[in-house]
């Protein structure tokens, strides 16, 4: 066997990169969207021994709903691509387009068996060039096939060494090719079959064996006239190897698999479900359309599922003449190969063995399998298509008639199919682009039409993802996906009662549960979301809760493991103010998956609606550390380390917010609550900065301007707060503390009376039993000299407040100055205008035994955690001004120090009040 030479090295990779450059460009589309972005298994924080517990798309393997692809290494390969540029596509991508490179020059190595130099280069680049390869090499999950093939083709390298010189067994080739199959094995599921492909090579080729010699040597034992030759034993021994290694992998592989054959649907596989004959005809005829594909490659599309072929459901059908046609081809290469000893005869049987084997696992003939056709499982069967094609060329090249034509031709189907194939990654582009280049190859799918309803979804293009999933339900009126997706984009449209239509008519195609057999086993989970969404959709109307969560309990009798189902009820009993019964809810889903950080986040809810400050730190912070990066779990844990007035916490709940920040740079929530923090550790400066900032980041910001204002009252900045002030009644004209405050600045240091008296009489306006505004009111009135209504004003304010101390006292003080001013013949009522000088200098005490600071910080997020059209939107807001705060000893003594402030100036007033 001849080696590689540099020159067809560089000539191999060059034509990869030629043909495959474009696909760096392309996202993460279809399938890589559960195997790369919703999958956990990638995130360093997920421990590495998951990779071998789960399967291909992250989902637990003793889970039903698993999907049973158990490729941990091809997960691996991900991961590593996660540490070095986490979800940037480009990486992924790029290894993908490495491995082909890879798998081609290994294979020009294994032509090199079969075939001469110059054929196995035309195998080679026929391969690297193939469009059928684009699923495999430009989608990212294609790297299963990659993977599994440089394993399998070296297992086979390393098999063909195994005969000695002296045609002795050498058994570490051997054992060295059943650890490369279970690597193999371990990247898709296919690679076993290569101890199939090593059986025939090493009867029909290493042994030269032909069917005929082969039925003669087995008539001639069982008559008693020759014993085994040696030949034969060592095949059989070698052979007895090869099948003892393959099942102990198969028996491996069920062990993991829970002996469950995975759960599949008619909408995935209809032939899967059908009846007799149309099963074996319609899956017997997909065999030449797979065959097709490989000769013809102009029509690709990466779906093939639901009605995209229709059913063989009779024999008089007239596509069972292609299938008939297709095993008449089959049976005469066959019989060319395994009847003749010559070369020729090798390479075919060596060709058929590499497109046959390796397919039968996809094959659906012998158990069935997620989907119709898939383009990818055809990248190892290619290698034998490429090796019959060169050996074909190779033949019509020694006629001197057909050699130009021949060679002519060749180069004619390199160049088109690799033009082709740059053109088809292209489609690869986005999900839009992918899912509609398949819709010009199939109308008749109804997943594609879903498919490309989701690519606008996601681009929020609602009206023109609702036309195409209506179609999709027009193809397939069965399909409770489709009527799912037209209920989904209805309520994204805000079209309540249409949504609740489509989610009945779902709801109505479900299986009705038939006693003693199980549910799952009969429809795809996913399709119990019908009851998740319909619930949803109707607990937005307070008279429909109980609806509602009969809904989420049907969905869980069905599926007791059904998660989500949980976690949905969950946040309904929430708000049902059930919170017992939600923490139960939740802590069923916790049993089902204890490594979901936002289960953690939502039990930590119910804690704090319990009142469980602690209970409710510790889940936070157990679902900070399933997810580092989990964004409501860092504001809500920061926000109650900083509500529990716990000094020393309030370090940790500052990194948090930062680490927040960080992560959500437009989130003004972030920045207010550093600036609360600041003010608690009496940071002003960097308060004041952080306040703005949330200010700059939200427009008419509340808290934060109410706030800001606040702080500059408090550090001898009066003046520099009321254009805050004026800023925040701008937005909020009936913000009842912001217009105290600018009463109070405005009588105490703008000395602007009228002004103040505006702001209080705009408060009464708003709340004519606000005892606060009412008796600044009254103190304005006294400002002012007008002692008569500064009486009955305070007279109205003790209606309101009967038991407050200092109005009764205040009271006593201006009758008393009236009666002694009435007594001396003064005038109690001021002209228009005038003002009291005795008082101009004084502070009028705007609240007794008030602490002076206001204490809002963005309250937590009471909203559970959810999937992720529910968890967009991070933190809500309650009461926008006033928040519970638990006290610590030392901020007690600061209120207390505060009150007896307050009250001093209470005496002051009234030194003021009872002089002349």
């Amino acid at each position: 066997m001849a080696e590689m030479t540099w020159k067809e090295i560089v000539l191999v990779v060059g034509v990869v990169v030629a043909c495959y450059w474009n696909s760096l460009f392309c996202g993460f589309v279809f399938d890589d969207v559960s195997a790369i972005l919703d999958n956990k298994d990638l995130r360093p924080s997920t421990p590495l021994m998951n990779l071998f517990r789960n399967d291909f798309w992250g989902t637990p393997m003793t889970e039903e709903r698993s999907h049973k692809s158990y490729r941990p290494l091809t997960v691996l390969t991900f991961r590593i691509n996660y540490v070095f540029s986490e979800l940037s596509a480009k990486s992924y991508h790029l290894l993908n387009l490495v491995l082909h490179a890879v798998v081609c020059l290994i294979f020009l190595q294994v032509c090199r068996l079969f075939l001469d130099q110059k054929s196995s280069l035309v195998a080679a680049l026929l391969f690297a060039v193939h469009p059928i390869h684009t699923e495999a090499v430009t989608g990212v999950v294609g790297r299963a096939e990659l993977l599994s093939s440089i394993f399998l083709l070296a297992a086979f390298l390393s098999y063909t060494k195994s005969k000695g010189l002296d045609n002795s067994i050498v058994w570490t080739p051997i054992a060295l090719t059943v650890i490369l199959v279970a690597v193999a094995t371990l990247c898709k599921e296919q690679g076993i079959t290569v101890i199939g492909i090593c059986c025939v090579y090493e009867v029909f080729v290493v042994q030269g064996f032909t069917l005929p010699h082969l039925w003669d040597t087995v008539l001639r034992i069982l008559r008693g006239k020759d014993g085994l030759p040696y030949s034969l034993l060592q095949t059989l021994l070698k052979l007895i190897v090869l099948m003892f290694s393959t099942l102990l992998l198969v028996i491996v592989r069920v062990q993991v698999i829970q002996s469950q054959l995975p759960v599949f649907t008619r909408f995935d596989n209809p032939a899967a479900v059908s009846q007799t004959p149309a099963r074996q005809l319609t899956f017997n005829y997909l065999l030449p359309v797979n065959a097709w594909l490989l000769l013809n490659p102009s029509e690709l599309c990466c779906d093939w599922t639901m009605g995209t072929i229709p059913l063989v459901e009779s024999l008089l059908d007239m596509r069972n003449l292609v299938t008939i046609a297709f095993y008449s081809v089959l049976g005469l290469m066959v019989h060319h190969g395994v009847r003749y000893s010559v070369d020729s005869s090798k390479t075919v049987i060596m060709a058929l063995s590499l497109i046959v084997l390796p397919f039968i696992p996809a094959s659906n003939l012998f158990f069935p399998v997620g989907f119709v056709i898939a383009e990818r499982v055809l990248y190892v069967p290619s290698m034998g298509f490429c090796i019959l094609v060169a050996h074909g060329w190779r033949k019509t090249t020694k006629s001197r008639n057909l050699k130009k034509l021949s060679w002519i031709g060749m180069a004619i189907l390199l160049a088109t199919h690799a033009v082709k194939t740059v053109n088809r990654n292209w489609d690869w582009e986005s999900e839009y682009t992918l899912f509609m280049s398949a819709l010009k190859v199939n109308k008749n799918n109804a997943k594609l039409w879903n498919n490309v309803g989701h690519a606008l979804e996601n681009q929020n293009n609602y009206e023109r993802a609702l036309k195409y999933f209506l179609q999709a339900t027009r193809v397939q009126p069965d399909d409770i996906g489709a009527h799912m997706n037209v209920g989904r984009t209805y309520k994204n449209l805000n079209q309540t009662k249409e949504a609740e239509d489509a989610y009945m008519i779902a709801k109505s195609l479900m299986p009705q549960i038939i006693p003693g057999k199980k549910y799952a086993t009969r429809v795809a989970p996913n399709h119990l979301n019908v009851y998740i969404n319909l619930a949803n959709l109707i607990r937005a109307n307070e008279s429909r809760l109980e609806e509602a969560d009969q809904l989420y309990r049907q969905a869980i009798s069905m599926r007791p493991d059904f998660k989500q189902a949980y976690i949905s009820r969950g946040e309904l009993l929430l708000k049902m103010k059930k919170p017992l019964e939600a923490r139960d809810a939740y802590l069923r889903a916790l049993e089902l998956d204890r490594t979901n950080a936002d289960l953690w986040y939502n039990l930590a809810i119910v804690n704090i609606e319990m009142k469980e400050p602690s209970e409710a730190l510790k889940n936070f912070n157990q679902a900070l550390e399933l997810n580092t990066k989990h964004k409501l779990a860092l504001f809500n844990s920061a926000l109650l380390m900083q509500e529990s007035g716990d000094a020393r916490l309030r370090p940790e709940a500052k990194q948090r917010f930062l680490i927040y920040v960080e992560q959500d740079p437009d989130d003004a929530n972030g920045y207010f609550n550093l600036g609360m923090l600041a003010m608690d550790d009496n940071k002003n400066e960097e308060a004041e900065r952080w306040m703005k900032k949330a200010i700059k980041m939200q427009l008419g910001f509340r808290s934060a301007l109410f706030n800001l204002a606040l702080l500059y009252s408090q550090t001898g900045r009066e003046l520099d707060a009321l254009p805050v002030l004026n800023e925040l009644l701008v937005h909020y004209p009936e913000h009842v503390k912001g217009l105290i405050l600018k009463g109070d600045i405005l009588m105490n240091h703008k000395k602007d009376t009228k002004g103040a008296k505006e702001c209080f009489e705009r408060i009464l306006q708003m709340d004519p039993n606000n005892v606060q505004g009412k008796h600044n009111l009254c103190v304005v009135y006294f400002e002012e000299r007008d002692l008569l209504k500064a009486e009955r004003c305070l007279v109205e304010t003790l209606a309101l407040a009967p038991h407050e101390e200092y109005i009764h006292r205040h009271l006593s003080i201006v009758r008393g100055k009236t009666a002694a001013l009435s007594a001396a013949g003064q005038q109690v009522s001021p002209a228009d205008g005038a003002s009291s000088p005795a008082v101009e200098e004084k502070k009028t005490p705007l609240e007794k035994g008030k602490n002076d600071k206001n204490t809002q910080k963005a309250s937590p997020a009471k909203k559970p955690s959810q999937s992720k059209e529910q968890s967009k939107k991070l933190l809500e807001e309650s009461h926008p001004d006033k928040r519970t705060k638990i006290k610590s000893t030392k901020e007690m003594k600061e209120i207390e120090k505060k009150r007896a402030a307050a009250l001093k100036r209470l005496e002051e007033i009234e030194r003021i009040l009872s002089g002349d």
